[in-house]
């Protein structure tokens, strides 16, 4: 892996976008940043971190035959790899809020953002994008948002966690066209945040409904039980859960 260090950059993600222009870069090249300026997240989101204290990184990978409806296939092995490593230093209540946010208990603890590179129907490659809270103690107007060193008491080396995280990230992506994603994409489905409990949503037009999460559809769309027994999919334009 060949790691990148920034003081300060607007965005780990476009700085190893604009990286890319002309030139070849390694399998799991790593950016990550002490101060991220303009962190983004899902749908246009801010990513907002204090300097110094958390995990604000970019990871390259390539891909050879990935298919572009297959896209979703990169989010459940990122986020289950980052659940995996939080496992493994004793987070509580970790689950997954879909299609990609990780959460302890009621917070969110981290963000994922990820770009794909296309050619044709197929991937070349992701940009993924990661912004973990770790030793921040304060969020200001974020009630839902904690961090690590909140959540259990400790402080913790950035570099170990950063390593950690990209290590359960070769494993899982390693399996992304193999038959052991099958496995990995079950694991992702029994984490996911409020499956099979009562949940308040909002649609694309801005109405609340009700319905029970039972999981995610092959192309990585939210399946949701509704009134009447109907099942229906949504992507993630088309609704927000709330709680």
């Amino acid at each position: 892996m060949q790691l990148i260090k920034l003081d300060a950059t607007d965005s780990t993600n476009a700085y190893l976008k604009d990286m890319l222009l002309g030139n070849t870069l390694q399998d799991f090249t790593v950016v990550t940043a002490v101060a991220q300026l303009k962190g983004r997240g899902q749908m246009g989101t801010s990513w907002v971190s204090d300097s110094g204290k958390n995990l604000t990184f970019s990871v390259l990978k390539h891909y050879d035959g990935l298919r572009a409806v297959d896209q979703f296939r990169v989010n459940i092995c990122v986020s289950m790899a980052i659940y995996e490593a939080l496992s493994q230093i004793n987070v509580p209540d970790l689950m997954i809020k879909w299609p990609n946010d990780i959460m302890s208990g009621r917070y969110k603890i981290c963000g994922i953002l990820i770009e794909n590179i296309l050619s044709g129907q197929d991937i070349n490659a992701s940009i993924i994008g990661i912004g973990l809270n770790v030793n921040q103690l304060s969020f200001k107007n974020l009630p839902d948002v904690s961090s690590l060193k909140l959540l259990t008491g400790t402080t913790y080396d950035l570099d170990e966690l950063l390593f950690l995280i990209v290590d359960r990230l070769k494993i899982n992506l390693g399996t992304i066209m193999e038959d052991g994603f099958e496995a990995l994409k079950h694991r992702y489905g029994s984490k996911l945040f409020r499956k099979d409990k009562p949940s308040t949503f909002r649609d694309g037009k801005g109405e609340l409904f009700m319905g029970f999460i039972k999981g995610v559809s092959g192309s990585g769309k939210l399946l949701t039980l509704l009134e009447d027994d109907i099942l229906r999919e949504f992507d993630l334009k088309q609704v927000r859960l709330l709680f």
